[in-house]
Order: structure tokens, then C-alpha cells, then sequence
């Protein structure tokens, strides 16, 4: 069983809602295409927060955490990704403490499509320890997709497919768990290489498994759309060889199997 976990930011600190609301609802259906039917999905949202209809797989747990005031990303990034993950790794282990999930898990951020083979991949692999995403895709909407392929996981938070009981971090001790609430459920950056150091190696996806979604206007990390992230990478002749080949059309296949 896949369990997916969404937290959603709490309404009152967005600006477009009505944009976030889509872009969940895409996210909803793509989730909702899994060709095996060994998932279910949660999504954490405040109270009060307008959710899109979702199918009965999904469960909605509603939690009561503060509308957190985000600092200046340029002026203050330290502040800024502590609260961002002091926030989502709120909201995530509430999802999980509710699912008590069994199988594995994956995080899934709020705009982001996932693969309609993940879950048919864990139904085959119930043993693995997980699987961390390499490749991915970005997209902006429109026509076009972006290759990203390499290190993935450290650009998009919907990137880990993981154990349950390895991210069980109600049996952690309480002086550790707060700090790893925040490191491995409110950031997606460190978790492949503390499992690494653990020992406890995740496998690498075989196939794209996320395309995150970026340029838009709420998003926290800031990413500029396709043609911004393509322009400010322009002067690096090695990323500029790879630009002609990594920008492809969204075609009728990749968009099937994440769009649902």
C-alpha cells in the first residue's frame, strides 16, 4: 500500500487562492490515476480552508496550526526555510499520525503530479526500503516540459517514496523528533543522504516519477516558470548544450500518466 501525504499552507498566507485550489485539483486527479488501486491519499489542510472534491480514497484531516508570516526569503533565508519546515513537518506528521500508514509513504507537495506507476511499483516491491527520485520533469504549464536529470530530489519536494515504519518518528525520543520533523518531513533536501549515513539506502526510482510544477505565484521556493529557469541558466555553455535536449512538447503519453 502507497499511503500519499499532502499538507496544504494555510489559506490566510496565500494570496491567489483560487490558483491554488486548481493546481490541488490537478494534483488530486493526477494522484487519483494510479494504475494499481493499492493507495489511498491524505491531505492536511487548516479548518476553514476550501478544499476541491476529492474521490472517497483521499481522507482530509484538518489541523489548527497558526497562519505563520513567512520572512524575506532574500534577506533572511535561514528564518525563511526554518519556518517553511517547521510548517510543512507540522502538517505532515498530523497526516501521518492519523493514516498510521502501513506500506510506504510519499510526500507530495500541494501543486506537484505524480506517476500513475508508483503505486503498481510498491505493490511489487513491498520490502523495499524506498526510492528516491533522480529524474523528474518541470513544467510551468503550457506545451512544454523540462528533463531534469540530476539530483532531482534536491530540487522538488515530491521526490521520495519511503517505508512507513522508517518514517515512524513517534518512537524517535521527543528531544530528537522535533528536529527531525522539520528535516525529513518539511524538507525534501537531506533525507537520501541521512539515510545513506544511516545505512539505509534508498533505491533510485527506474523511471520520472514527479513533475513539479514552478512559476507561479504562490509557490515558496520562488522558482521562476520554464522560460525564467531556462534564461538564468543561459551562460552556462554546459547547461545551454543540454537546454536543446532536455525541453521537450508535453506529449499525449507524459501528460496521460501524470495529468490523469
Amino acid at each position: 500500500m502507497l499511503t500519499f501525504v499532502i499538507p496544504v499552507r494555510h489559506h490566510e498566507t496565500v494570496r491567489d487562492w483560487a490558483a491554488i485550489h486548481a493546481n490541488l485539483a490537478a494534483t488530486i486527479r493526477s494522484i487519483a490515476a494510479q494504475s494499481n488501486t493499492a493507495w489511498r491519499a491524505v491531505i492536511v489542510a487548516n479548518a476553514g480552508t476550501p478544499l476541491p472534491d476529492a474521490p472517497p480514497a483521499f481522507t482530509i484531516v484538518r489541523v489548527d496550526l497558526p497562519a505563520r508570516a513567512l520572512p524575506d526569503r532574500r534577506t533572511h533565508p535561514a528564518d525563511f526555510y526554518q519556518t517553511v519546515r517547521r510548517d510543512k513537518g507540522a502538517r505532515i506528521m498530523a497526516g501521518l499520525t492519523h493514516a498510521q500508514p502501513a506500506g510506504h509513504v510519499m510526500l507530495v507537495d500541494y501543486d506537484d503530479l505524480v506517476s500513475a506507476r508508483l503505486a503498481a511499483l510498491v505493490a511489487a516491491n513491498p520490502a523495499s526500503k524506498g526510492w528516491y527520485f533522480e529524474d523528474g520533469y518541470l513544467y510551468s504549464g503550457g506545451a512544454e516540459v523540462y528533463l531534469f536529470d540530476e539530483a532531482f530530489h534536491k530540487f522538488c519536494g515530491t521526490c521520495h517514496i519511503v517505508r512507513a515504519d522508517l518514517l515512524d518518528l513517534q518512537r524517535v525520543p521527543e528531544a530528537q523528533r522535533d528536529a527531525l520533523v522539520s528535516r525529513w518531513l518539511g524538507s525534501h533536501y537531506f533525507l537520501k543522504d541521512d539515510f545513506d549515513r544511516l545505512g539505509i539506502p534508498l533505491e533510485r526510482l527506474p523511471f520520472r516519477g514527479a513533475i513539479y510544477r514552478i512559476g507561479h505565484g504562490d509557490t515558496t521556493s520562488g522558482s521562476p516558470d520554464l522560460a525564467g529557469f531556462v534564461s538564468e541558466r543561459a551562460t552556462d555553455t554546459a547547461f545551454t548544450a543540454a537546454r536543446a535536449r532536455n525541453i521537450r512538447p508535453l506529449t499525449p503519453e507524459v501528460a496521460g500518466e501524470f495529468f490523469g
